[in-house]
């Protein structure tokens, strides 16, 4: 099997789209989940490798930008060039540039999109470049890229808007002879542009489906003998489609349909979870919702839908003692905290000590006093507290994160099934050392935000052999199961491990179990 990989750069990336959904449906949908991308975030991942060698091209403009394109543009060379994150790059180069809201829309998708679609893009370059894509610069490898997705995905973008700003900003960073390649493969690409928009045809699903919905075909591989042909394509399109923004209302200080409510007078569409008690799904572009009064004053959290369940299958008690593992940013500790009513202890554990203050600063955002935010290795936490002292531990395991796509498309071109198999070694350590702290009777919880087997239920079947003092607990909050039956999800033989793909309710693909200990 021939794996993909991404030629001329080195990715660090995010997010992707529906060809038949308006751009402004797509716009609206990832201006507002990036501009809130660097509050609360649900699950963690690792870093991913890069083994590219990218050429050097010309230095990104010094003055600020003020097309959204030009901004789209640097952010791609740079996460090329430097593997940074998307997200937070992109974030940057909106607030140095400060475009309308309707052109940060826009940037934001020329990012995203492109780097989703980055496979099937270069595809269909390959085609066009007749030097081959790899002796490209990375600025116009990226610029090719960018316009080649507003004109194979963007439908109510102008064809010759797109080509002709492409020209420009090759004018500007380059020479003549690379503004007229560009101009020529681009108008190359427009008049062949029904053939370039059907979809890939081959009798090798791995193929068909990798280069469709542009993922590599190693990962393409994996699902296809875990979820089978269908399932593979449906999991590989709701990766694709446009993350939904989601607030988890704050029920010591608010009931949703009060938060509803307050939404709508700041003119925000907004209807409550069907997923989970608590959460409020926004149904428009509401641009930077951290922005909102609601949210300086603790009315709500951003967490995506899935996530908010992990605290809620805890199902922490007020007065009980309580340990999050990997607790930052912090999400689903205050979640926990909020289920206690702020009474009890809880302590939330992270790795890196910088982190302690976002959890902090959550805890107090929220008005919850009861979190003790603390760092350490979560391997070695049963040095740092007792044995068996906890009533509830939560272990929010660092991942592969192939549930959060949507969010984090990077992913996909940055992971490998090296990586899996670490990080499922790490998971199993740290799984170890969360079960020792654990009361006699008492809940632990385990939890991920990928959909891979190794990394979930084969983690679990493992950690049940080596550990026969836990067992599975089925005993979930109702409301926690009752969206989970209707759905068809869970049957009678439901035994206390979930896994949500991204398909069943739009949100993110998540990994939850719950284990009793034996008195």
């Amino acid at each position: 099997m021939n794996n993909y990989k991404p030629g001329g750069t080195g990715q660090k990336q995010t997010r992707i789209s529906k060809m038949h959904k308006t751009t402004e449906q797509k716009n609206a949908a990832r201006s507002s989940a990036a501009a809130t991308s660097g509050a609360i975030a649900s699950g963690s991942t690792g870093s991913g490798k890069n083994n590219t060698h990218p050429k050097k091209g010309k230095p990104a403009q010094s003055s600020r930008l003020r097309t959204a394109r030009e901004v789209a543009l640097q952010t791609l060379v740079k996460v090329a060039e430097a593997g940074a994150y998307s997200n937070l790059q992109l974030n940057r180069a909106l607030q140095d540039a400060q475009l309308s809201r309707q052109d940060a829309a826009l940037a934001t998708e020329l990012v995203y999109g492109t780097i989703s679609h980055q496979r099937t893009l270069d595809y269909r370059l390959e085609m066009l470049v007749t030097k081959g894509l790899d002796k490209l610069a990375v600025w116009v490898h990226q610029l090719l890229r960018m316009s080649a997705y507003q004109l194979l995905y963007l439908n109510r973008i102008p064809p010759h808007a797109a080509v002709n700003e492409a020209v420009q900003i090759a004018k500007h960073r380059g020479h003549a002879g690379i503004s007229g390649m560009v101009n020529g493969v681009l108008r190359n690409m427009l008049r062949r542009l029904p053939e370039m928009q059907q979809p890939v045809s081959s009798e090798d699903p791995v193929k068909r489906i990798g280069l469709t919905y542009s993922y590599p075909d190693w990962l393409v591989g994996r699902w296809l003998s875990v979820y089978g042909e269908a399932g593979a394509e449906a999991i590989c399109a709701a990766g694709n489609e446009s993350p939904h923004a989601s607030l988890r209302i704050n029920s010591n200080r608010l009931s949703v349909e009060k938060g509803i409510a307050l939404l709508a007078e700041a003119e925000i569409d907004a209807t409550e979870s069907k997923l989970t008690a608590g959460g409020i799904v926004i149904e428009s572009n509401a641009g930077n919702l951290t922005q909102l009064e609601g949210y300086g004053e603790g009315l709500w959290t951003l967490q995506d839908e899935s996530s908010m369940l992990v605290a809620q299958v805890c199902a922490p008690k007020p007065g009980m003692t309580v340990l999050d593992c990997c607790a930052a940013p912090g999400g689903k500790t205050t979640h926990m905290a909020e289920l206690m009513n702020d009474m009890g202890r809880l302590v939330a554990n992270d790795l890196h000590p910088h982190k302690k203050q976002l959890i902090q600063e959550q805890a107090q955002r929220l008005g919850l006093t009861i979190i003790e935010a603390v760092s350490g290795d979560a391997s070695e936490l049963s040095g740092q507290f007792p044995a068996e002292a906890f009533d509830v531990v939560l272990l929010d395991a660092p991942c592969s994160g192939f549930g959060v796509l949507r969010r984090k498309p990077e992913i996909k071109w940055t992971k490998s099934p090296e990586d899996i198999d670490a990080i499922a070694a790490l998971q199993e350590r740290l799984l170890d050392e969360a079960s020792r702290l654990v009361k006699p009777g008492g809940t632990l919880v385990y939890s991920t935000c990928t959909i891979e087997q190794e990394e979930n239920e084969g983690q679990i079947n493992r950690f049940l052999q080596k550990h026969p003092a836990y067992l599975l607990d089925a005993a979930w909050p109702e409301p926690v199961l009752a969206p989970l039956l209707e759905a068809g999800l869970i049957g009678k033989d439901f035994q206390g491990a979930l896994q949500l793909l991204p398909q069943h309710f739009g949100s993110d693909g998540f990994f939850i179990a719950r284990f009793k200990r034996r008195d």
